[in-house]
């Protein structure tokens, strides 16, 4: 029997909370293995595993995954959120591409800096409201299921309720005209994976806050 996946990261969200939340979504049990020194990421990229020379890295099924949509796709794949055949697959891509163009700004907003951070505030709530989130609410309403692709659970559900609380964290009533988005939160967060995942205590992470950033500055040699 192979062993839990491990995930090769530093103790934040940044680029590996997606595959966190798909992990727990798949009921898949997972380690992590913290880069805490710049001593732990030297070692990590001498070793030769990070193709990139960037992280997240997942070892797992005997590879050492890197490049973030690759882990994702795989880990989709492996356990069936990745739709019954190639036209779902091809829109949830379409979808997972577009929550991740949002999922950047929330990424790389706090190594904003502070005279910025609120005009990146402000774009954000201007995109969720008039750019992604119109667009999954008329997928909803346009075939009346309960998921986006198939009527079955894929990752591009997953990946939009995990934005969905990123939104929800800068302002909840960016949601108030979404009625359909916002059921399929409450849907998918009552699956009893994600609701283990939901709950204090897992491996879910908190927003970064100041001192977990300037950690992650002192590892990767950050300005």
């Amino acid at each position: 029997m192979a062993g839990k996946p491990k995930l090769h990261y530093f103790n934040a969200r940044g680029r590996m909370e997606s595959i966190r939340w798909l992990l727990a979504a798949a009921g898949v049990e997972f380690e992590e293995i913290f880069i805490e020194t710049p001593e732990d990421w030297n070692k990590l990229r001498n070793d030769g595993y990070l193709l990139f020379q960037q992280v997240p890295m997942v070892e797992m099924d005997g590879m050492k995954i890197v490049q973030t949509r690759a882990i994702l796709n795989y880990i989709a794949a492996k356990y069936n959120l990745y739709g019954k055949d190639v036209k779902e697959r091809a829109l949830i891509d379409m979808y997972t591409e577009g929550m991740a163009d949002l999922n950047e700004m929330f990424i790389v907003l706090p190594l904003c800096p502070p005279d910025q951070k609120d005009a990146k505030i402000a774009l954000i709530k201007e995109r969720t409201t008039d750019r992604y989130l119109p667009v999954f609410e008329k997928v909803l309403k346009s075939h009346g299921q309960d998921y986006l692709v198939g009527n079955t659970l894929s990752r591009a559900d997953i990946h939009l309720v995990e934005l969905l609380y990123y939104v929800e964290e800068i302002d909840p009533s960016l949601l108030a005209n979404f009625p359909l988005v916002k059921a399929l939160k409450t849907r998918i967060s009552n699956l009893p994976a994600m609701k283990k995942f939901l709950q204090p205590g897992s491996q879910r992470k908190p927003p970064i806050d100041e001192k977990s950033l300037e950690q992650a500055r002192k590892i990767f040699g950050m300005k």
